[in-house]
């Protein structure tokens, strides 16, 4: 998942006259260091779109059936293009969507050739496809080895059906536990399992349950997503983009032994998230960032990317892409961006590209980087900016410094985990 999407108007917000405590104009764009970046695809294709996804993607029984053909032969297309963006190669693959996995076995070793084509990679950079259960087969995990994928992303979001149904989800529990044995017996040992807590009628007790199978399958990593109503989604349109804190006692819609009238209040959401945090801490797993739990050294290379300000290419319609500060976005739509790549022209949306001031680069160094358990480096900020972090936000590390809400340790600025399901809060101080 692109993390830009989500901050990307708050660190618009950044005014000019803002004092930062150290002048801009010496800064420059050179220094913000060019290196080799990571690679996602995108896959805009998924058996039904969930009730909670604001991503762009088509649902296959909705779609006219050569859009799968119309994509592939615009991302060639694009991959034929976009190869000289790295001359060097790419850090890391992420394979995304949509649902990669909902490609049949041909559609899907085209998209890996053409990656391996045009993208080729040594045999120890992380490579990673996510899918959901009740798509693979063992045929198609078996074709995602032999191209190299050695890490795999199973969108389970629960282990309830009636939860898995309240939000839209197609696959049931049973085939979430099929498709980890499949995983596995095929030789995947990089496994992360997505979930979802603060679902429509979730209690603390099934949310446990949840984590106690997940945890059971020994998993190398785990994203823990807290559910986010965003408009346009039926969710939010269910919802009308409320938490209804107060209704959970009054409510009467049921599914099952499930209430599904309102979501878990946010004093709910914030206990399953702190006794999670320890559940698995105690299991071994390590609090990297903010959402993401792993076994040690099996942290998402691809997503520290991300949270380290590195640059990335987003290929195939609807991905971003950021090299040296130019930032762009494709056409969320599969014929258009054919037919501009066939006219030769760049596949970009409306907004077309856009140049990153340095204060826009500094704040998401810091908004992101900070949702890691390391925190920001002060060395790279240095080096990238030309600037010491704590001269830039003097005025705000002051402000929080009496409540001890940042950490400066063995030359990292991190955030006081005490505060971790407040961040976003405390981020608006970087834009």
């Amino acid at each position: 998942m692109l993390l830009w999407r989500y901050y990307k108007s708050r660190i618009k917000a950044l005014l000019p006259h803002e004092k930062v405590g150290v002048s801009y104009d010496w800064i420059t764009k050179e220094r913000v260091c060019a290196r080799m970046p990571s690679l996602y695809v995108h896959v805009p294709f998924c058996q039904q779109k969930c009730d909670y996804c604001a991503f762009y993607s088509h649902s296959l029984r909705d779609s006219p059936k050569d859009l799968i053909s119309v994509y592939l032969e615009g991302l060639e297309m694009e991959m034929a293009k976009r190869q000289k963006d790295a001359p060097q190669g790419v850090s890391s693959l992420f394979i995304g969507g949509g649902t990669p996995t909902v490609l049949q076995e041909p559609d899907l070793e085209r998209l890996l050739g053409m990656i391996q084509r045009y993208f080729p990679m040594n045999l120890n950079v992380e490579k990673t496809m996510e899918g959901n259960p009740g798509t693979l087969t063992d045929e198609k995990i078996q074709l995602i080895r032999s191209f190299g994928i050695n890490r795999f992303s199973l969108g389970i979001q629960s282990f309830n059906d009636e939860l898995l149904s309240t939000v839209g989800r197609v696959h049931t529990a049973k085939q979430a536990r099929e498709a980890i044995g499949r995983l596995r017996n095929t030789g995947f040992n990089n496994l992360n399992l997505d979930l979802m807590f603060g679902l429509p009628g979730q209690d603390m007790m099934i949310w446990q349950a949840t984590i106690e199978e997940a945890l059971s399958y020994l998993p190398e990593h785990l994203s823990l997503y807290g559910l986010m109503l965003e408009e346009g989604t039926p969710l939010y349109d269910r919802y009308s983009g409320e938490a209804c804190p107060q209704r959970e006692e009054q409510a009467l819609k049921t599914t099952g032994d499930i209430t599904i009238d309102s979501l878990p209040n946010e004093d709910t959401q914030a206990e399953m998230y702190e006794w999670v945090v320890k559940r698995l801490q105690q299991g071994g797993y390590r609090q990297y960032e903010t959402s993401n739990f792993a076994r040690p050294g099996y942290e998402c290379q691809h997503n520290l990317g991300y949270w380290r300000g590195a640059n990335y290419l987003g290929i195939g319609p609807g991905g971003v892409s950021c090299l040296n500060r130019v930032r762009w976005k494709n056409i969320e739509d599969v014929q258009s961006y054919e037919d501009l790549l066939c006219k030769g022209q760049s596949p970009l949306d409306q907004s077309g590209q856009e140049v990153l001031s340095l204060r826009e680069c500094m704040a998401e160094r810091m908004i992101l980087g900070l949702r890691l358990g390391e925190g920001v480096e002060l060395k790279a900020f240095n080096d990238d900016f030309g600037a010491d972090l704590r001269d830039i936000y003097r005025d705000v590390l002051e402000r929080y410094s009496a409540r001890d809400v940042f950490v400066v340790k063995d030359g990292y600025l991190r955030l006081n985990s005490n505060y971790a399901f407040v961040a976003n809060s405390i981020f608006q101080e970087f834009v």
